[in-house]
């Protein structure tokens, strides 16, 4: 990593070819299905490629690529999880045989999702926004930072308020 870190090109092509046993590993180790091991293998490198110029050689290299790896793994792990709330998880066979009751579990699930859309209509400009950036588009603070301009600190707050405020609205609290 030492060279690559000095331009050697083919060094840092070695470096990144050699990596991906070791991400793969770590990846496992924390929990990462099989099928999301390339996420983390390709999160990885990229991360590995845009903080290249931190490692110290004086450091293992090893335990340096590490750390790196089982962050992106628990971003990863994070990310299904968030989906994993919002997914149905029922076998085919019930959607094809549903019963009359599914109807109505359609509407009342309707109702609310534009309830909900009102709730967050009414709310004030910067808990909207934070909203939209965290929850809906599921963006990182620092994504939603970087696209609003806004301080990750100023975003958490207008979350906070967001949220405590749409829970009020929504359970006829005052």
């Amino acid at each position: 990593m030492a060279a690559a870190q000095s331009g050697d090109r083919v060094a840092y092509e070695r470096v990144l070819g050699e990596s991906v046993g070791l991400i793969r590993a770590v990846a496992r180790r924390q929990g990462v299905p099989p099928d999301q091991l390339d996420d983390v293998v390709q999160e990885t490198l990229i991360t590995v490629h845009r903080v290249r110029h931190t490692y110290d050689s004086g450091r293992s290299f090893h335990a340096w690529l590490a750390a790196i790896a089982a962050r992106r793994a628990i971003d990863i792990l994070r990310q299904a999880g968030r989906r994993g709330r919002r997914e149905l998880h029922e076998p085919l066979a019930v959607e094809l045989h549903a019963d009359e009751g599914r109807a109505s579990d359609a509407a009342e699930h309707a109702e609310r999702a534009a309830a909900l859309r009102a709730a967050i209509a009414t709310l004030p400009p910067g808990q909207r926004e934070a909203v939209e950036q965290l929850g809906l588009h599921e963006r990182t603070l620092a994504e939603a930072s970087e696209l609003t301009g806004r301080s990750t600190g100023a975003l958490k707050v207008n979350l906070h308020r967001a949220l405590k405020a749409l829970r009020d609205r929504l359970h006829g609290e005052p």
